[in-house]
């Protein structure tokens, strides 16, 4: 609710007050009036009242009941009003709560979002690393495989072309004069 409701509804219930205190003046003169009138008329049973003079207090008892309906009618306005701010109060009331709810069910929800996109990765994640895991031993074991095949092949091969160790030739040498023996050829 803004400032500005507060502040009309405020001066509309001291306005209400203050009409309601007018009114209990006029209505204690009146009943003032009425007693002091029975007094008198009870007292003095000559005493005749001037027609001119219940005339004029008529009228004014008449212009007192016309404002006094006002007044009525001016209270029975702002109890409406009050009535009807009363009821916008609540249901603001009501709309703010149910917004504070969803706000923090919101706020709870988005605290949770990062452990719940973490669940979902690791989740999707576990098949991708035991594909992983076993591609790599796929991989590692072929890898053994292919060294061993290529060991035999090699042997193999050095074996069918070669059959025996494979000796560097080195040519012959003439043999110096003093020397009887010839060098062997290694």
């Amino acid at each position: 609710m803004s400032q500005t409701d507060n502040s009309t509804i405020q001066a509309l219930s001291t306005e209400v007050s203050k009409l309601n205190q007018e009114l209990q003046l006029r209505d204690q003169l009146v009943q003032q009036l009425s007693q002091e009138l029975f007094r008198l008329v009870k007292g003095n049973t000559n005493f005749m009242p001037v027609p001119e003079v219940s005339e004029r207090h008529q009228t004014q008892v008449q212009a007192l009941r016309e404002q006094l309906q006002a007044v009525e009618q001016q209270v029975t306005f702002y109890q409406e009003q009050i009535t009807s701010r009363d009821s916008e109060i609540y249901q603001l009331r009501q709309t703010v709560q149910e917004l504070s709810d969803r706000s923090r069910m919101l706020e709870q929800v988005v605290q949770e979002l990062p452990q719940i996109y973490r669940r979902k990765f690791e989740e999707r994640m576990a098949p991708v690393r035991d594909k992983v895991a076993t591609l790599q031993r796929e991989n590692r074991q072929l890898q053994a495989e292919l060294q061993s095949v290529s060991y035999r092949l090699a042997l193999k091969t050095r074996t069918a072309s070669h059959s025996g160790i494979d000796l560097p030739s080195f040519p012959r040498l003439a043999s110096p004069p003093g020397n009887a023996s010839p060098i062997p050829n290694a």
